[in-house]
Formats: structure tokens, sequence, C-alpha cells
């Protein structure tokens, strides 16, 4: 067919627009399109990826660049608690034990088991030794009160009584043990451990061991019995040895006096019953774990002058055990919660010791909780105490043994 000048001219300009546009596609393919894959490091390279898709900012080799504070910028830490990231200080530069207030709560006794010796740590962070006497491998201090007797006891079995202010020992017998000092007075409890079952019993007796008197068998149950001195001088131990109430998971502990009284049992819901006393004895902190809690440690609060023991019971719902809390006065009390911790973690508490812990405020009156603060060195707190003034929580990092302060107010 031959073709006519309109038909020229028509595909003319076609082939013109079709080279127009391969031209273009072969530009874009050589300098524009990306690789579809990456090419793997040269040996013994690895690919750094850069944080937020940009570039660091500039800064001397080897310093970590300025954080502006911004969106995603973490807030800076508070000298005290306010419910954020909060510092804490290191009043000791070792590991120590055995801590309690003392000198009407001004100032902070402990066992350094480095060199033996008892010191004092006052309001104003200087550290005074309590005796020039050491005591070597001190496996536990119980105190008194007032800060000012402990009984010690020691690896070999050898229990003694030191009065700090006096400088005068007392020796205690050695198939004594589980000591506590009555938090009004000057008394002891404790379990006497003879080789006969039949001898065992629950005694009390002076700070001088002068004045024994048992007022409890124990026989084979010492194991199930806690000591727990309340501070109205009532209830002095918890005994477990009723059997299972209904369920694996619950049970009835009897609380025990120094006259035989009849208290009624606490029902508990739960194993591990691990009780702590508000500092008017009208009120019981304690923990339990089971089915209900997915065998996690959990608080609960009750009711527990003798008119009103077991009532009123109810959960604070945190999971933590009752050692790990500390109470402010008698109506509120602070708790060191375990960031996270899995199912079955009541059953194996050791494997835990380390997991650091936000601290948490509860209010015993209507049992809410709040985060009061979050430890900038992700502290494991043990043994909380807080000050007489209700300004500072003193507590052991379980990391690193020493003794620490955080401001509350």
């Amino acid at each position: 067919m031959e073709l006519t000048d309109r038909m020229r001219k028509i595909l003319a300009i076609s082939l013109f627009v079709l080279s127009v546009f391969g031209i273009g596609a072969a530009l874009y393919f050589a300098f524009f399109r990306s690789s579809p894959t990456q090419s793997l490091p040269p040996a013994g390279e690895t690919i750094v990826p850069i944080q937020g898709g940009t570039f660091p900012v500039g800064g001397s080799a080897g310093e970590r660049p300025v954080t502006n504070e911004g969106e995603g910028a973490l807030p800076p830490a508070s000298t005290v608690a306010q419910g954020g990231i909060t510092q804490t200080t290191e009043l000791t530069t070792s590991a120590v034990s055995n801590i309690a207030l003392a000198n009407n709560g001004s100032s902070m006794n402990y066992y350094d088991p480095t060199d033996g010796h008892f010191y004092t740590i006052d309001a104003s962070g200087a550290v005074h030794k309590l005796s020039d006497r050491t005591f070597p491998d001190v496996k536990t201090a119980k105190w008194n009160h007032a800060g000012e007797k402990a009984v010690l006891e020691f690896p070999d079995g050898s229990n003694i009584v030191y009065d700090f202010q006096n400088q005068t020992q007392v020796t205690l017998p050695a198939h004594w043990e589980d000591f506590a000092f009555s938090p009004v007075k000057d008394e002891l409890i404790a379990k006497s451990m003879a080789l006969d079952p039949n001898n065992r019993w629950l005694v009390t007796s002076n700070a001088d061991g002068s004045n024994v008197r048992a007022f409890q068998a124990l026989g084979e149950n010492a194991n199930k019995v806690q000591i727990a001195w309340s501070p109205n001088d009532q209830v002095i131990a918890f005994a477990d040895t009723v059997p299972s109430q209904g369920s694996l998971d619950r049970k009835l502990i009897i609380p025990i006096g120094k006259n035989q009284e009849n208290f009624k049992g606490l029902t508990v819901e739960g194993l591990g019953f691990l009780p702590h006393w508000s500092p008017d004895g009208s009120t019981l902190l304690y923990s339990a774990f089971g089915d209900f809690s997915d065998a996690k440690p959990l608080l609960w609060l009750v009711n527990a002058t003798p008119g009103t023991m077991g009532q009123n019971r109810r959960s604070i719902g945190l999971n933590t055990w009752a050692d790990k809390c500390a109470f402010a006065d008698a109506a509120s009390l602070y708790c060191a919660v375990p960031t996270s911790l899995p199912s079955n973690a009541g059953l194996q508490r050791t494997l835990f010791r380390h997991t650091p812990d936000n601290l948490y405020k509860i209010d015993l009156a209507t049992g809410r909780s709040s985060l009061v603060a979050i430890p900038t060195n992700n502290a494991a707190m043990e043994h909380l105490t807080v000050s007489k003034d209700g300004a500072n929580l003193f507590f052991i990092n379980e990391g690193t043994g020493k003794l620490e302060r955080l401001r509350l107010k």
C-alpha cells in the first residue's frame, strides 16, 4: 500500500514520541532508580543503621552527642520523688547490712561486714562508729526500738545482746534463734530450739536475758511459726498450722499472744504468708501468692486488732512482697514493686532479687496506690525504712549492697 503524505507525517510524529519516552526511561534506570538489593558489607564490617533516619550532630570523636529536651527525650531526673525518674544517693562506699533507724529516727545504723564494725550515719551524712569493738561475721542483727541495742547471731550459733550506748555485752543461750525485740520496750522474743521437740518453745525475756518465760509450745512446728510482734503488744507471732480451708490456696493463720489469748484466725488467700504491721498495730499488711495471682506475690490489707481481727480484708493489687514495704505512718506506706515478675515468681523469689523496682505509695484508708518514684540507677530495693519525719526513704540496693537514700519530700 502506498503511503500518503498524511500517513507519513503521523508515522514520523509517533516515532519521535516513542524515542523521547525511550531516552527518558534509559536515563531514569541509569541514574535515579535504587538497586533492588542491598550489597553485603566487606568481610569484618557491620552495617550500623542511623538512629531515627538522621545523621548525628557534630561533636568530638568518642563523645556522646548532647540530646536536647524535646519529643521522645527522657525528662530530667528529679531530686525529690514526684512520680517520675528520681535520683538516689549512695550513703556508703561498700555493701552493708542490718540497717535500722536510731536516735528517734534522726540517724541510721548499719553493719559493715568488710571491717566488722557497726556505724551510724546522721542527717548531715556524717558517719560515726558505734563501737571500737569489731564483730566479725555477724549473721543477723536485730535492733531494739531505740537503735541502741542489738541481738547479734553468729554462724557458730553463739548469740549476744550488745548495748552500744554502754558498751556492754550479755550472752544468750546458743539454742535460741529467730530473735526480735518488742517494738515498744526492751523485751526479747526467740524460739528456744531444744533437741527434744517437746521442749521447744516461744520464749520472752528481758534484754539482758533475765526473766525468761516460755508461753507457746512449738513441737515440730517451729518452721510454721513467724515471729511478728505487734506495736500494740498484743500479737507476738503467727502460726500456719491449720490444714487448708477447702482449697490449697486458702489458709487459716492463727495469731499468737503472750497470754494464751484465743484470737480469731486470719483467712488468707494463697501461700507464702508474709506479715508486716502498721505502726499502731491496727492494720496488717501481708503478701501471699496462688492461682488467683498467677503465683505472683500479691499485697493485702486487713484489720488486725483483737476486736477486728480479719475484718475488712482487701487486695492492694500490687505484685510484691510485704517485706519490700515500709510504713510512713498509720495512714500510708511505701512499697518497692518489681518492674516485671513472671508467673510462679512467688515460688522462686531468689531469682528476682535483682529485678529493678518502682516505688509506690499506698493510702491505707482507700487501699489506692500511686507511683512515687522510678530510681535512676534501676535499683532493686530491699529493707526499706522511712525516716521519722517522712522526708527520706532509706534502702539497701540489692545489686550493690550499698545503703542509699531517696528523698520523698
